[in-house]
């Protein structure tokens, strides 16, 4: 096998040796705390807002920050990808996000801790466009979907089991202990990784196109400062808001100039031709509205369980564990399913369960039984899990070795588009209808109530989409360009 490069080396895949095995188990381990370290800080805030003495509107920054930089950082990837050894990217990634952790648990103020989630996020970014080109480099085709099944369980069960991990460690040690305990497993992962992560990926010597990495950041960063201030705009913010936005539409359309015009010459940073591929288009949009779909709920449901139904943090924490580990446990199962029967049959179920549970859970009010809503949580990760895997697998799969690189790194910048969109759609029209309700004289619970009905009747209809989405999703092998 060459090693001339990423585009090379994939041209005829290897059977999984001990080796391979290795390097995509260190991958999974290291993906998955990364990841988990990005829901983390839900549950914290709260505390953080009080012991570092800022208001809500300054304590965000800890969430928004951290989204901006991924936003901006991981267009980069597929570029980074195919120019950069495997091995140093990976260290370069581990290293940034280790020393983002340590330094926030030893910060001693708020500025402190802001710039180590900026570091954090700097190395998380990386990690999964990095995690999904490797497989697909690695994997023979016929095993991509149990292998793709573990991956599953990094994108889905991480965040899902972040906030119980939070609400658990914050009970009996405090926020920095949230830290603590992430280090000492992203320094092994860079260990291990910096001994097994050798296999693919050199260098080419292309060059990096300056103006594209500046429109990028204009065009993601403002689209995603945009979306997660929707939910938290008053009148003196909403100029900023608007102008957030136009910012990221202007940029966003520069930059997908910008590429299709570098393609050409093999020097995109971001090479859009991905979106030829009727498969991985459709995947993609798939993609979003499910991850949209998932962070919305997750950002929804707390605030309905504590605030409406009066569970405690830690409680509603435990409630949604469940859910989480079923999402864990049936992805290697629908990872071979895939393997067996290909992915329309398991999307169609996977957005069927997910859209059942919606509808299911716009009936809920403040005498739901919390027995309910853990029935919800567990037939939405059902349906979830179903879902995640053939869109991975099949998306990717579409594509010709050459743009494996480019194809991770648009699922994980449209996922982050999809996640602060989810959040602020949900968030603002909960928000919006809860306010309405308040003024018209209803009593605080009862107006909560109502403003997240109104936001789970929207998850609904969105997911009827999905369904639609799902018939048209064929068989995840190599495609020829539409």
């Amino acid at each position: 096998m060459t090693s001339a490069g990423v585009s090379d080396a994939v041209a005829s895949p290897p059977a999984l040796g001990r080796g391979d095995r290795a390097a995509i188990g260190v991958l999974l381990v290291a993906t998955f705390v990364v990841i988990l370290n990005e829901t983390i800080m839900g549950v914290a805030l709260p505390v953080l807002l009080t012991e570092l003495h800022v208001t809500a509107a300054v304590g965000q920054w800890l969430t928004a920050g951290f989204l901006l930089t991924m936003s901006v950082v991981i267009p980069i990837t597929g570029f980074l990808i195919q120019r950069v050894p495997t091995r140093t990217l990976y260290g370069v990634a581990m290293s940034l996000f280790s020393a983002g952790t340590l330094l926030a648990a030893l910060a001693p103020g708020f500025a402190v801790l802001l710039t180590a989630r900026v570091v954090q996020a700097s190395g998380t970014a990386i990690m999964l466009p990095l995690l999904m080109t490797t497989v697909m480099t690695l994997v023979p085709a016929e095993r991509r979907g149990a292998v793709m099944g573990n991956i599953s369980i990094v994108i889905s069960v991480a965040p899902a089991i972040g906030p119980t991990v939070s609400g658990v460690l914050l009970d009996l040690f405090g926020w920095r202990a949230t830290f603590w305990a992430v280090l000492p497993i992203s320094v092994t992962a860079l260990v291990l990784g910096l001994r097994r992560v050798t296999r693919i990926g050199e260098a080419t010597g292309a060059p990096i196109d300056v103006l594209s990495v500046v429109l990028s950041v204009f065009g993601f960063g403002g689209l995603v400062y945009g979306l997660s201030s929707i939910g938290h705009a008053d009148g003196g913010s909403a100029a900023t808001l608007w102008g957030a936005l136009a910012v990221g539409v202007v940029g966003i359309t520069a930059f997908v100039l910008r590429q299709v015009s570098l393609q050409r010459r093999e020097r995109a940073l971001l090479d859009l031709r991905t979106f030829a591929f009727r498969t991985f288009t459709v995947a993609s949009a798939l993609m979003m509205v499910m991850m949209g779909l998932l962070l919305g709920i997750a950002t929804i449901l707390p605030i309905y369980t504590q605030n409406v139904l009066g569970l405690d943090p830690l409680a509603t924490g435990l409630l949604l564990l469940p859910g989480g580990l079923l999402m864990g446990l049936l992805s290697p199962f629908v990872g071979r399913l895939y393997d067996r029967v290909g992915p329309r049959l398991l999307l169609i179920v996977g957005t069927v369960a997910t859209s059942a549970s919606l509808w299911f859970a716009t009936g809920f009010d403040g005498s739901t039984p919390a027995a309910l809503v853990l029935v919800f949580h567990l037939v939405l990760s059902l349906g979830l899990a179903f879902s995640f895997t053939p869109l991975f697998s099949a998306g990717l799969g579409a594509l010709p070795a050459r743009l494996y690189a480019h194809g991770s790194a648009i699922f994980s910048t449209t996922q982050q588009l999809a996640a602060a969109a989810g959040v602020a759609l949900l968030v603002s029209v909960m928000s919006a209808r809860a306010a309405e309700l308040a003024l018209a004289g209803q009593p605080a619970v009862s107006a909560e109530t109502g403003g997240m009905h109104r936001a789970i009747l929207l998850a609904a209809i969105l997911s009827v989409v999905a369904v639609a989405g799902s018939l048209m999703v064929n068989g995840g092998k190599a495609e020829s360009p539409a």
